[in-house]
């Protein structure tokens, strides 16, 4: 049930709002009756000789705050402002050969492994992290979780292999994050038809399209320099994240200037590719970072761990604060008239 905004969990108990009327009826006789015997006895009526103020401000005080407890036996759920932070982040760390460039000393790979650190150790306990490594191929090396020891040891497994497919990086850090969303892994990295990928043939998608950066639960992190070769493109794995709300952070590992890598008897150039990283973050309402060196990149993760905090509005259970508004209410009602009459009511 939804009144002005406000939802009740269990709206049958709404009816309990009932004895209110009933208990002003009441206090009404009882008022009446007092002054009638006061009257047919000549006794004194204290209420005669106070201001109005005093005399209906102790019941009406107790009727309020009596409403207020009614209130929360029904479970309101209001949509209010809170500070939320991301439940669940997935850091997709490029391996591919390009991040053993030294334009970022001592590499690359060695400076975007540092900042991962640093920025696994600033996240509150509550917030689980995952990680995901990129070459010609991407894999989970560490699946969600709250332990910094494990999360430490999986970042510095990652290697340095062939290859760079950043969008399957993407769209498995995505299912990863959102099992329930039916992301079908097999057919949108391998090309392979699943069982998954048939039946979604026969029925409609499940999934339908939210606002982009509207998931408040989840974020990606991609660490990378850009350069994607092989596998799904990196913008179909973004559009794929944007219509899931999932917002993706790129951070640019590199420098526009790059490095020449040499092996085997060739050798090629290897810049960073701000525009592609650009793309990404601006599609799914995240944000890029280019660092410059180690320690900058320290702190643009730093940096990641606030941004990852949002305001966002949300339907939240305010039964605690009726309950609050109700004691303190009826509290204050019943000291009033104790200090003034000397009884409650």
């Amino acid at each position: 049930m939804d009144v002005g905004g406000v939802s009740f969990l269990w709206s049958g108990m709404l009816w309990l709002q009932l004895v209110a009327p009933a208990l002003v009826a009441l206090y009404l006789w009882l008022v009446a009756r007092r002054g009638n015997a006061a009257q047919r006895y000549g006794g004194f009526v204290p209420a005669v000789h106070v201001g109005r103020l005093r005399r209906y401000a102790p019941p009406v005080l107790l009727l309020l705050g009596l409403c207020f407890l009614l209130l929360a036996v029904a479970r309101p759920h209001a949509v209010i402002v809170l500070p939320v932070h991301q439940q669940t982040v997935m850091l997709v760390m490029d391996a591919s050969g390009s991040m053993r460039a030294t334009d970022i000393k001592p590499t690359r790979l060695a400076a975007a492994q540092a900042a991962a650190k640093a920025f696994v150790a600033e996240q509150p306990r509550h917030v689980r992290i995952g990680v995901v490594a990129v070459a010609a191929a991407a894999a989970v090396v560490q699946s969600p979780t709250s332990n910094r020891e494990e999360l430490v040891q999986a970042i510095d497994r990652v290697q340095l292999q062939r290859g760079s497919a950043l969008g399957s990086g993407v769209i498995i850090a995505l299912a990863t994050l959102l099992p329930e969303a039916g992301i079908d892994v097999e057919q949108l990295v391998y090309g392979r038809p699943s069982r998954l990928w048939l039946d979604t043939l026969r029925k409609p998608a499940a999934t339908k399209p939210v606002a982009p950066g509207s998931n408040d639960a989840a974020a990606i992190v991609l660490l990378s320099d850009g350069q994607s070769n092989v596998g799904p493109d990196l913008n179909e794995a973004a559009k794929l994240a944007a219509e899931r709300g999932v917002r993706i952070f790129t951070v640019g590992v590199g420098t526009s200037d790059g490095a020449t890598l040499s092996s085997d008897g060739w050798s090629m150039r290897v810049r960073l590719d701000e525009t592609a990283l650009k793309k990404v973050a601006a599609a799914t309402r995240g944000e890029y970072f280019q660092p410059h060196n180690a320690a900058e990149l320290k702190t643009i993760y730093q940096h990641l761990q606030v941004r990852l905090a949002l305001d966002k509005k949300r339907a939240t259970e305010v039964t605690a604060l009726c309950v609050a508004a109700g004691t303190l209410l009826a509290t204050l009602g019943a000291l009033l008239s104790l200090f003034w009459f000397n009884r409650i009511l």
